[in-house]
């Protein structure tokens, strides 16, 4: 319907514009919106507003002359201009029930389109470190990540999922030391790790196969390991990592390594994909490092001036473009800095043929943005096609108390707990029912409740009502028989229904233009309220005849469409509940 008042705006604005009336660029400024008050009615274009001034003409005569070169659409009953230059659209009445139609048609594709068609994206998320079980703040990227994911494709972009695994980096090492302190404690020696260790349980579980696998081959003297360590934790911390690879040796201490990483990388891999989240690539950093990728970035940026040498080091010019200082890539003892892996894996993901990279961050993440970008535009790359998405962790409240989460501490609550709890389709459904930029306190108790104060059951409830009803149809040998009659679909509450599922293809367009999978949230729960009311104010199986079948086709098609939405977030649609 909408895409017939569009048509018919294209038609008449190309006519003024051929008459020298209007600038050809009118046609990229129609905007076309459904209207608030349905007494306005259907739909409404402020294009004569927008082009009067160029035009040099009143904005209710541009109006005026759209409206008279207007073409004659079957859709549209009547068009009438408000306010200062408004065109308001209403349309037939059977227009609304045409939508039934077509989504009885189309099924599961109904609502998709062909918009991002021939552009390629990647979508790099969560890519949290892994040093530990993923908890429920790193839930909250990955139902957004992999809800956009499935929006963009929806709307024909070509989009691949990666999940950039930090594994070459100091906290690994760490990591690696936390494991290996609780190997020697299995091996019945008395140790303590430094404050500033890992220390959850699953440090234990990798110790304990560690310990397993290898009996006391790996033990060192601990009287040595421990002497004169430095009073500052961090260079404590630094000093037992060098001495833990000096004694174990190459092999052993990679041994260590690699238990605790395969260990976490492995649990997260997992613990995604029971989340209904998978990746077509986990990219390693540690392939980034070991290849000349690094360099090769660094010396892009030397050759495009972006670089400059100052006491040793070699730091780059990010003030120039919007960044607060200058950032080191290259340190005076010929060691990379963690920001110069980042320009060599943005530099790589560019490389790859991409027309664009969406990053998602944590929002602690945000002082990162200006000079990743910097060194984008630095590498000749198009800043533009680089798109940073900030996603604010969720605080969690069990009992309207906040549960606290120390990754080290190994006090919190994981993602999988999470699950257990509430269950994968709440937790992905709370977590993208707000903008990712907005704080989020995820209230297990209303999660878990199955009460219309709850959304997702309010939503799944919906669905498992329409099947409920055709249960009951074919228990009592119903028979729906040829083409349902929709013209009588003409009461309020279902011209309502059949507004909303027109809106479905809009929301899917915009939700994708806006990388904001919550419009997909908000849009099921109008739908889902409209449904209720409806189902509450009409008959449906005691109805006669062909307004029974017409009833029951219109709330099928609403079945559909939720279905199909549900999907969209990554969250199932029971039929029973």
């Amino acid at each position: 319907m909408k895409q017939a008042i569009e048509r018919g705006l294209n038609l008449a604005v190309t006519v003024l514009i051929n008459e020298r009336v209007l600038m050809p660029d009118a046609l990229e400024r129609i905007s076309i919106e459904r209207t608030r008050d349905r007494a306005h009615g259907d739909f409404a274009s402020n294009i004569a507003l927008i082009v009067a001034k160029q035009a040099k003409r009143n904005p209710r005569e541009v109006a005026q002359l759209i409206l008279e070169h207007f073409p004659d659409v079957p859709e549209v009953e009547k068009l009438d201009i408000a306010g200062p230059g408004f065109i308001n659209f209403t349309l037939v009445k059977n227009a609304h029930s045409q939508i039934i139609s077509t989504i009885r048609i189309e099924g599961q594709n109904y609502g998709l389109s062909k918009m991002g068609a021939g552009q390629r994206v990647l979508v790099e998320f969560v890519s949290a470190n892994p040093t530990g079980p993923l908890h429920v703040g790193h839930g909250r990227g990955a139902a957004y990540g992999d809800a956009l994911v499935r929006l963009l494709k929806a709307n024909g972009y070509a989009v691949e999922a990666e999940y950039y695994v930090n594994d070459a980096g100091r906290q690994m090492h760490i990591l690696a030391l936390s494991v290996y302190m609780r190997y020697l404690d299995l091996a019945g020696l008395e140790v303590t790790l430094p404050a500033n260790g890992y220390k959850g349980d699953y440090v234990w579980d990798i110790a304990a196969s560690l310990h397993r696998e290898n009996g006391g081959a790996f033990v060192l003297d601990t009287d040595a390991l421990f002497s004169e360590l430095p009073d500052d934790l961090e260079r404590a911390m630094d000093t037992l990592i060098e001495r833990c690879q000096q004694g174990l040796g190459e092999a052993n201490y990679n041994a260590v390594f690699e238990a605790g990483l395969n260990a976490l990388v492995n649990d997260i891999r997992g613990d995604l994909a029971q989340f209904g989240v998978t990746f077509d690539q986990w990219f390693s950093e540690r392939a980034l490092v070991d290849s000349s990728a690094i360099n090769d970035a660094i010396e892009v940026l030397k050759a495009n001036d972006k670089l400059y040498e100052k006491e040793g080091a070699w730091w780059f010019r990010s003030s120039e473009d919007g960044d607060e200082k200058d950032r080191v890539v290259l340190r005076a003892n010929g060691q990379h800095t963690y920001f110069a892996a980042d320009i060599a894996y943005h530099l790589q993901k560019a490389n790859r043929g991409f027309d664009q990279l969406i990053n998602i961050w944590g929002a602690d993440h945000h002082g990162y943005v200006a000079r990743v970008k910097a060194a984008f535009k630095a590498m000749d790359k198009d800043p533009d096609a680089l798109k940073v998405l900030l996603v604010q962790f969720a605080i969690l409240y069990r009992g309207g108390e906040k549960v606290s989460m120390s990754t080290r501490g190994g006090d919190f609550v994981t993602l999988r707990e999470l699950r257990e709890e509430v269950g994968t389709d709440a937790a992905r459904f709370f977590y993208v029912m707000r903008k990712s930029e907005q704080h989020m306190d995820f209230d297990l108790d209303l999660a878990k409740s199955q009460s219309s104060d709850n959304p997702v059951y309010y939503v799944q409830y919906a669905h498992a009502r329409v099947c409920s009803v055709y249960r009951q149809l074919e228990e009592k040998g119903v028979q729906l028989d040829g083409d349902a009659d929709l013209s009588l679909l003409v009461e309020s509450h279902e011209i309502e229904l059949m507004t909303e599922l027109a809106r479905y293809p809009e929301v899917l367009a915009r939700a994708a233009r806006d990388y904001a999978p919550h419009q997909v949230a908000y849009y099921l729960r109008d739908l889902a309220n409209a449904f209720h009311t409806y189902y509450n104010a009409h008959p449906f199986i005691s109805a006669e005849g062909d307004m029974r079948h017409a009833r029951l086709v219109l709330i099928d098609a609403v079945r559909q469409v939720i279905a199909n939405g549900l999907s969209l977030l990554g969250v199932s649609a029971p039929e029973r509940m």
